[in-house]
């Protein structure tokens, strides 16, 4: 019977009308005066045009409070903050007039003074004050200071004349006032004519091949980014083409015009100048010519110390290098040499200094250098000295963590890594790490054992060079790249954790990057082995597959009873794993019971899902990555990432088939060491982009493609290269492994598939302080396609399967604790393709059916 209420059922609508009455019922004007204004919005206008540029925002002083989806959340927060937190102890005190007695007894007035200042109401307010953010008060000084950085900021852009006004508008609500800039702008100044005068000849000349390109030419508009960047630019050519030590602060311009006097001609004449090096002493300020330089002789100091003597270090010459070191030499030479590009003879380029200091921390060898240039007489020569400091030849590293899962009630994790440096003498870096987990086993009927364990190793080392036998790659990935060369092999033990997997990984690969926002990475060997070790474990782990073929076994037990004999003895349930098996091997060899085409269809697909989670896997593969990503530092909220991989399996060991004589299993499949290998091609494609829309509010987008087809050895991709859907990095209002495939629900414990679909879009601003709120939309779906599911609920049929995307929306809260965000997000089912479709919008949309996601950094 349905009451006509439950509050139950309306707790969250409650909840969002009581915070809907909180909101509404705080006054803005709180703490603003009669004679003051509240601040409500800035426009700006350049002839009659608005402006929308966040360059001329960000020169207004004063700017409207903060707002939360149109909503000042700062200021009603800053409000609620008493005004006088001490006179409020003070009335406290007076409404109890014994406690006042006996704090006067026991303290000094002195004493409850300070008491009040720690009192909750005082620290309370503060903390609202803190967080909340005062009401901006229209204060017409700094209204005209913004007017003044508007004419300066249109003059740098060529409209010298440009007359700015203000104009207050507080005709549409009480005490409330919004501000109108509003500048004329005129004709802007167009240079005319261009001319140069340059102290040094070397520079001239350098100049004189550059000229081409300069950013400040005849008939362009006045910017004065223009000068500022071709400033820059002739530097950077500069330094880069012998010039050493030149200082940016010797390139000037000069306006040859009045720029004040009003004038229908609105042409000017600039004038460069380059002057000589200026060096400053105690007293004297002194002027030299600039001078192309080349180094006569590049040192470098193995393992030194500051505190050296010099007179005690050994020496030897190779490749045009001298290296100098104290007992013995414990690098090969050319290790160190490959990592310098600044070469004897060469010209001074600051590129090499650079990718010097790039190229040496890459080698993870040395602590960072110090390079240092000393110039001869002759203004013309370099002697460079490079200071190499060792980092300790070991490193040890521990770690522990608490864990809990659906597999264990409580775990203590460890892992320890041992670091050895130079272990050929050429830089090389190996690792060997150790990690282990034992926790309290939460379901009984897994094991006869408590603890669940894990243990694993691995081997790891790099080469700071492309490392391939009798093979010189310098000239294909030159070293300022920073090529590295990845060798490893790892592998783990797992006990009473699913089927107690034992898994071995070898890899061997390369990664350079060619800038510093393109990467790539080829690995040439993947090789992974898993061995499943207890397979009759099936039914035990994969609950939902259990109580799939369990009900089919009921409901073939209602016509035929000798389904009893799989049954338990004491219960209407499989035994596993005889039962199990003995049922499936009924259905599908013997022919038994005569179950519903679609029971038959489910009992096939279970066992066909089993003997692919259980079997061994052996996946020998090769693949390629390439990361563009163009942000500049954690700080930068406007930049986009691209990752493209492509990989292959199985396609060299087909290959050799007919060189090798394979063994086969009953299914025609070709084994390696007893295990059928597998055999497909796989590729991603994932892009994000984030927009910055001003005072920490940013848009951050994400699309998602993934696809791979089995081939040849395989009908079926394997369970750790599949993809799956949901969870906190990707559609929130799923768990992970939940959504999907296609519009089935919950159709397995662990739901993936070879295809997949994912986009994200997300809103981030500002709270309060270092509290952080999102607003999400995620969308996408997984499906199975040119494999051996037959499904068609959950394969991809044609373009009608794109009704198969789920849509989840929701909101966030995030805390920045600087090196990293704590994240709380909290999805909703929008749009659930496992309804009915006349149920599949807004079905599941309450607080009761939300899904809870706690993350570390943002999701992408």
């Amino acid at each position: 019977m349905r009451t006509p209420f439950s509050l139950k059922n309306h707790t969250a609508k409650i909840g969002l009308l009581l915070l809907g009455i909180a909101i509404t019922s705080c006054n803005a004007l709180k703490r603003v005066e009669d004679d003051e204004l509240l601040l409500t919005k800035n426009t700006i206008y350049a002839d009659g045009e608005k402006v929308t540029s966040e360059d001329a925002q960000s020169l207004i002083f004063q700017k409207p409070n903060s707002a939360l989806l149109g909503y000042p959340l700062r200021l009603h927060l800053y409000n609620l903050a008493k005004k006088d937190p001490d006179s409020s102890y003070q009335a406290w005190l007076h409404k109890n007039d014994k406690r006042e007695e006996r704090l006067n007894n026991l303290l000094s007035k002195k004493q409850v003074a300070r008491l009040g200042e720690s009192f909750m109401v005082k620290g309370y307010s503060e903390w609202l004050k803190q967080i909340g953010e005062a009401p901006v008060i229209i204060d017409t000084s700094r209204t005209r200071k913004s007017l003044e950085r508007l004419k300066a900021f249109y003059g740098g852009k060529g409209y010298f004349n440009a007359n700015a006004t203000y104009e207050l508008d507080s005709s549409k609500r009480k005490q409330r006032a919004a501000i109108d800039y509003q500048l004329t702008l005129g004709d802007p100044f167009i240079i005319d004519s261009f001319s140069k005068k340059i102290s040094s000849p070397a520079v001239d000349s350098i100049y004189q091949l550059n000229a081409k390109n300069s950013l400040v030419k005849r008939g362009r508009q006045f910017n004065i980014a223009d000068f500022n960047n071709e400033r820059e630019r002739l530097t950077n050519i500069f330094r880069n083409t012998g010039i050493y030590g030149f200082q940016e602060s010797s390139i000037s311009y000069e306006i040859l015009r009045d720029t004040t006097k009003a004038s229908d001609d609105q042409k000017l004449d600039v004038e460069m100048s380059i002057q000589d090096l200026r060096k400053r002493d105690e007293n004297t300020v002194t002027t030299s010519k600039y001078y192309v330089h080349r180094f006569k002789k590049v040192n470098i100091y193995a393992d030194y110390l500051f505190d050296t003597n010099e007179d005690s270090l050994q020496s030897i010459d190779y490749n045009n290098y001298t290296i100098y070191y104290k007992g013995k030499l414990r690098y090969k030479p050319k290790a160190l040499t490959d990592a310098i590009f600044i070469k004897k003879d060469s010209i001074y380029r600051e590129l090499d200094r650079i990718r010097t200091y790039r190229q040496i921390a890459n080698l993870n060898t040395f602590k960072y250098p110090n390079i240092d240039f000393i110039v001869d007489s002759t203004q013309s020569k370099i002697d460079a000295n490079i200071y190499l400091s060792a980092r300790p030849k070991y490193s040890l590293q521990l770690d522990t963590d608490v864990t809990h899962s659906n597999i264990q009630y409580a775990g203590l994790a460890f892992s320890s890594s041992l670091v050895t440096r130079n272990v050929f003498g050429g830089a090389e870096t190996l690792s060997l790490s150790a990690r282990g987990s034992v926790g309290l086993l939460s379901d009984a009927s897994l094991s006869d054992e408590k603890y669940v364990t894990e243990i694993g190793g691995d081997i790891n080392l790099n080469f700071p060079r492309l490392w391939l036998p009798f093979i010189s790659t310098n000239k294909i990935i030159p070293y300022y790249m920073l090529p590295q060369t990845k060798i490893s092999i790892g592998t783990s033990f797992q006990k009473n954790i699913g089927l107690d997997k034992n898994a071995l990984n070898t890899i061997y690969g390369y990664n350079w990057s060619p800038t510093e926002t393109k990467r790539h990475n080829i690995e040439l060997i993947n090789i992974q082995y898993v061995r499943n070790l207890n397979q009759d474990r099936f039914y035990n782990v994969y609950n939902n597959s259990f109580d799939r073929l369990n009900n089919i076994a009921l409901d073939a037990f209602e016509s035929d009873p000798t389904v009893s004999e799989f049954f338990e003895e004491d219960n209407l349930q499989l035994s596993i794993p005889d039962g199990t098996k003995g049922f499936t091997e009924a259905v599908l060899e013997e022919g038994r019971f005569n179950l519903s085409p679609d029971n038959f269809s489910d009992v096939r697909s279970l066992e066909e899902r089993r003997v692919r989670l259980t079997e061994n896997n052996l996946i020998f593969a090769g693949n390629y990555t390439f990361t563009k990503n163009n942000k500049q530092g954690i700080t930068d909220n406007e930049f986009y990432q691209f990752r493209m991989k492509i990989e292959s399996a199985g396609a060299l060991l087909s290959a050799l088939k007919n060189v090798i004589p394979f063994s086969q299993n009953d299914n025609g499949k070709n084994l390696v060491f007893g295990v059928p290998y597998s055999e497909y091609f796989k590729t991603e494609f994932d892009y994000i982009k984030h927009w910055d829309l001003a005072r920490s509010n940013v848009i951050a987008f994400r699309s998602f493609f993934g696809l791979a087809v089995p081939y040849g050895n395989s009908d079926n991709v394997p369970f750790v290269r599949s993809y799956f859907a949901g969870g906190s990095n990707d559609n929130r209002a799923w768990n992970a492994y939940s959504l999907g495939p296609g519009t089935t629900e919950n159709l397995n414990d662990f739901n993936e598939a070879n295809l997949k679909l994912a986009f994200n879009l997300e809103y981030r601003f500002p709270i309060a302080g270092d509290i952080k709120g999102a607003l999400f939309a995620d969308a996408g779906n997984i499906w199975n396609v040119f494999d051996d599911v037959e499904n068609p609920e959950a394969t991809f049929n044609n373009l009608s399967s794109f009704g198969d995307i789920a849509l989840g929306t929701g909101f966030g809260l995030r805390y920045d604790f600087t090196y990293f965000v704590f994240r709380l997000d909290t999805g909703f089912k929008t749009y659930n393709p496992a309804e009915e479709p006349a149920k599949r919008w807004f079905r599941d949309y309450n607080f009761g059916n939300a899904v809870f996601n706690i993350g570390i950094n943002y999701p992408f």
